[in-house]
């Protein structure tokens, strides 16, 4: 089972828009890969409307959506026909139909007294097919695709600026929107920073936990 910081494994995949090949056909794009216990069942209708009304909010951060689950592909599209007619909404984005398990048994989204359902796992892959982020709920919650929205948003801006995000980062209780600076490696870094801070060139509770807007 891969971890963060581990390369998503090659895998060729079956899907309701065709064979794709994971990670490789998403180079230089994040993806998010969800797994749901299975089709036709209200918790997961309920997130696949969730994850679809969000698209824009996913493709303004480069970011493709992918289902799965241990099921046909022909269920699969019954499943998302049955979304649009009853529903109204129609989902554009793939549902991987694995339908051995293969893929779900290799990323440990199968709990071993479920039989072949999976629990709701979630996978963050960056645009260099490393893995970033995993999720892990069981059948009886549903996700928080607003948080999924947020981690997503929070680790591409620590890339982009080197830094850390805080705790519910832009809205935490003591930084606001700022970012947390790496801590100093030496004792000159930090009473280097203590300066700054005293001049008024950097915000810092102390050398170790210092501040930087965006």
């Amino acid at each position: 089972m891969p971890f963060i910081s581990d390369r998503f494994p090659t895998m060729t995949v079956v899907t309701t828009v065709g064979t794709i090949t994971l990670p490789d056909d998403y180079a230089g794009r994040w993806f998010v890969l969800f797994s749901h216990p299975a089709d036709f069942t209200p918790v997961c209708t309920t997130e696949f409307v969730a994850f679809e009304k969000m698209k824009p909010q996913f493709d303004e951060m480069n970011t493709e959506l992918i289902g799965l689950s241990v099921e046909q592909v022909f269920s699969h599209m019954k499943w998302i026909e049955w979304i649009r007619e009853k529903l109204r909404v129609r989902i554009s984005f793939p549902i991987i139909a694995d339908e051995l398990g293969y893929v779900a048994k290799q990323l440990g989204m199968i709990h071993p007294t479920k039989g072949t359902r999976t629990v709701r796992s979630v996978y963050v892959v960056d645009h260099e097919g490393t893995i970033r982020l995993m999720l892990t709920y069981p059948e009886s919650v549903g996700r928080n695709i607003y948080e999924i929205v947020r981690a997503v948003k929070a680790l591409q801006t620590a890339d982009a600026y080197k830094a850390a995000t805080p705790a519910n980062w832009p809205h935490n209780e003591l930084v606001a929107d700022r970012l947390i600076m790496p801590p100093p490696r030496t004792i000159q870094q930090a009473e280097e920073r203590l300066n700054k801070a005293k001049q008024g060139e950097m915000d810092c509770f102390d050398w170790w936990f210092c501040t930087k807007q965006r």
